[in-house]
């Protein structure tokens, strides 16, 4: 049966507490931060097979420090969604981060036209991201993001093309630093598994918010 990762259980042998590494220096601070960032594979892995990884390559200008993953959603065998997420870490901090790691998430999906055009597809899909942050990383921080309704249009020799449409997220938090990083990661994939139309939590892990299994009409 899979691992029961409920709000109860989000502190990990493993987690990395600053507080308890004030000898290391940065390049070893952020190592172990990636891996525990790493392990959230794991646990995204351990309880579902409709979400495989991906390696992404991590950007250079963001922070002195950085690691990325990306993911691919799968409904029916067929790609659903998909998204990429990073962790920066800059001994300094920076504005707008309430402390020294900060996670920028972006997820995209192919939704039905009817779905693109409701006004509440930004507010649903925002708490889709706010529900899994405090499901499986509590004490996260500083959340902000943009959510955006995607209609791409054919014309001239591209207008036979069907209207496609999708939905976009694209968002930071800073993390709580009392737990392993990896329950971030696991954070991140529910909001991706909401947003492709999969089942919203599976088997032996505790029920999002009923809010975040609401799709709009």
């Amino acid at each position: 049966m899979a691992a029961d990762h409920s709000q109860a259980d989000t502190t990990y042998p493993q987690a990395m507490r600053l507080a308890d590494t004030p000898a290391l220096d940065s390049a070893a601070i952020f190592h172990m931060a990636a891996e525990g960032f790493e392990a959230g594979r794991g646990i995204v892995l351990e309880e579902r097979d409709d979400i495989s990884f991906e390696d992404s390559p991590a950007p250079r200008r963001l922070a002195p420090y950085a690691t990325a993953l990306g993911a691919v959603a799968y409904r029916d065998g067929e790609d659903a969604g998909s998204g990429r997420l990073v962790l920066l870490y800059d001994p300094d901090g920076q504005e707008g981060w309430t402390g020294v790691f900060r996670l920028v998430a972006y997820v995209r999906a192919d939704v039905e036209e009817e779905m693109a055009a409701d006004s509440l597809l930004g507010e649903v899909g925002w708490s889709w991201l706010i529900d899994a942050l405090e499901l499986r990383a509590p004490g996260y921080t500083a959340a902000s993001g943009t959510v955006t309704r995607v209609i791409t249009e054919g014309f001239g020799a591209k207008s036979s093309e069907p209207l496609a449409t999708g939905f976009e997220l694209r968002a930071s938090w800073s993390p709580p630093e009392d737990t392993d990083l990896g329950v971030n990661v696991a954070a991140w994939c529910d909001l991706l598994a909401s947003a492709a139309g999969l089942p919203a939590q599976p088997p032996g892990t505790k029920a999002l918010h009923s809010r975040s299994q609401r799709r709009p009409r």
